[in-house]
Order: C-alpha cells, then sequence, then structure tokens
C-alpha cells in the first residue's frame, strides 16, 4: 500500500514511525517549512521533518498544499491512501480526490465532540474525565469526516495538555494501523458523525489564560494544566502580568475573589464558591520562575492585597 503522509508536530510523530515500522510504502512525506525559531532565529525542521530524515524518507515543504503544481505532483505520486497528522493546512477536495481509499486523519478527541484546532487544551480546561482519538476519513468540512474507529481515555487529575499529548499520540498511531488494516481487507465501514452532537475546540489566544478569581479554584487549575505551554495562566499583581504554573486547588473559607492569603506558610488566593488555588510556582513579569514562598518573600503582602486589580 503505497502511503503519502503529511504532518509536521511530535503528535504526529508516532503515527509516521508506525507506519514504517509496519512496513508500508510511505512514498513521500509533507511538512511545513522550515521555521526561525529561538533567540538566534535559526531555522528549525519540524519534528516530522527530523524524524522522517532518521527514516531516510523524502520530505517535501511546500508553502501552499493546494497549488496546482503540488496537487499534480500528489497526483504523481500514485497513493493508495493519504495520512493527515496536524498537518497545520487545510486539505482542499481537489487532493481528497486523489488516494481512492481517501485520506485518513488522527483527530485527538471522540468525534463529533471538540472538533477544530486545540481539542485536547479544551477537553483538560473544561473538566472532562475522558477523551480520546478518532481516526476519520477527511471530507471538504471541519472534522467532519467519516468515523473508523475511536479509542476511549480516562484524563488524569494533575495530566497536563503536554503530558495527554504525548499518551494519544501513542494511542493514534495504534489506531491508525489497525483502520489502515480494516480499509485494506474491508473490515471497517465507515460511519456518519451525528453533526448536532458536535462541539468545538477553537484555536487558543492569549486572552484565554487571564485568571477570572470568580471561577472555582478546581474550574482555574483545569484551565492551567489544558492551556501548558502556551498560553499559561496568568494574573496581574502590582500592575504586572503574573503568570502561575503550578497550583492545587482547596476549600477556602469566605474572602474576595483574588485576595491573596497564607496558610500554613501556603500562600493561597481566595477563588469563587468558597475555594482557594495554592500557589506553588509562578513567574512576575520579566522575571525567572520562581517557587510561592520566593514569591511571597521577595513581595511581601500588604493586608487584603488582591491579585487580577
Amino acid at each position: 500500500m503505497r502511503v503519502v503522509f503529511l504532518g509536521t508536530p511530535h503528535f504526529a510523530v508516532p503515527s509516521l514511525e508506525a507506519l514504517a515500522s509496519a512496513g508500508y510504502s510511505i512514498v513521500a512525506v509533507y511538512t511545513q517549512p522550515d521555521r526561525p525559531k529561538g533567540r538566534g532565529r535559526d531555522f528549525a525542521h519540524s519534528p516530522v521533518k527530523q524524524a522522517a530524515l532518521a527514516l531516510n524518507l523524502d520530505v517535501r515543504q511546500p508553502e501552499r498544499i493546494r497549488r496546482p503544481e503540488i496537487v499534480e505532483e500528489l497526483r504523481g505520486l500514485s497513493p493508495d491512501v493519504m495520512v493527515v497528522v496536524g498537518y497545520g493546512q487545510i486539505i482542499p477536495q481537489s487532493i481528497i480526490d486523489i488516494p481512492p481509499l481517501g485520506i485518513l486523519n488522527v483527530h485527538a478527541s471522540l468525534l463529533p465532540e471538540y472538533r477544530g484546532a486545540a481539542p485536547i487544551q479544551w477537553a483538560i480546561a473544561d473538566g472532562r474525565r475522558a477523551t480520546g482519538v478518532t481516526i476519520m476519513k477527511i471530507d471538504a468540512g471541519l472534522d467532519t469526516g467519516d468515523i473508523l474507529l475511536k479509542s476511549e481515555t480516562p484524563i488524569g487529575d494533575s495530566e497536563t495538555a503536554p503530558e495527554l499529548s504525548a499518551r494519544l499520540s501513542r494511542d493514534g498511531a495504534r489506531l491508525l494501523l489497525r483502520a489502515l488494516q480494516g480499509l485494506r481487507d474491508g473490515g471497517i465501514q465507515p460511519e456518519k458523525q451525528n453533526h448536532a452532537a458536535a462541539t468545538m475546540a477553537r484555536i487558543l489566544t492569549r486572552e484565554d489564560g487571564k485568571i477570572d478569581w470568580t471561577w472555582t479554584a478546581p474550574t482555574i487549575h483545569n484551565r492551567m494544566r489544558g492551556f501548558t505551554p502556551w498560553p499559561g495562566c496568568y494574573t496581574t499583581f502590582r500592575g504586572q502580568r503574573l503568570h502561575i504554573w503550578k497550583a492545587r486547588p482547596i476549600e477556602h473559607p469566605d474572602g474576595r475573589p483574588g485576595e491573596i492569603a497564607t496558610r500554613n506558610r501556603d500562600v493561597v488566593v481566595v477563588c469563587g464558591a468558597g475555594t482557594g488555588l495554592v500557589l506553588e510556582e509562578v513567574q512576575l513579569e520579566g522575571k525567572k520562575r520562581m517557587p510561592a514562598s520566593a514569591f511571597r518573600n521577595g513581595y511581601p503582602f500588604k493586608e487584603h492585597e488582591t491579585l487580577g486589580e
């Protein structure tokens, strides 16, 4: 079976490596062009490009996959199937029509829930207890294609988006191989999605990280886990942005939301509904990350001082 693979992030690497290990003929790997990264702005390979080069695969990096010459290039590769995992560009119908077995996508949610760009982040931020991976056939819509296989997994109470992403990427790779085998032997029948049950996982913005202290502490904690590493969760302290990188929710006596208190040497911020957030690691604008105890010692709190004002 001739396969063309399209992917870019770390999440896609296990799927590419699984295809190679299973003996599929990967005729080309398409990934995003090298981009400047870091303080030196040196051009960096995508994780998929790094993995593909290590596997001695043909790597291609067009700026726009929909350009007519790229479509013709793909048609000339004569793939039986194409696999897309976080490629980063919309696949046009002209490409969808090329492979006879269609284009398979590894999506990090239990579709039709959490369609869109950030399913892992929003599942955690919303406090969901479980999520999973879906293998679907791409159509012209946004994650609206027919479902081939699903796999569900619990979300850990303290699990962050990068941690869950690593697990789901491995689950997705295993499920992808099952889906391809099912397509090959006819053992899988595509299932239409229930579009009425669809929810969206829109792309994150910096504003999503802003903390509203009237929310409950578990709500804030979930958003911290989901929005790691970007945009993180932040508030303001004496007119400066304060990122909160690690914390844990507790019950707390009533107080004004955002008010800083101490309990047994812990730095606690009052949240909504009688809850509090114990700060563990913070970062003041322009400073390095520090333990909350160091923050307290370096910036002694005033009585009834409130974050977010």
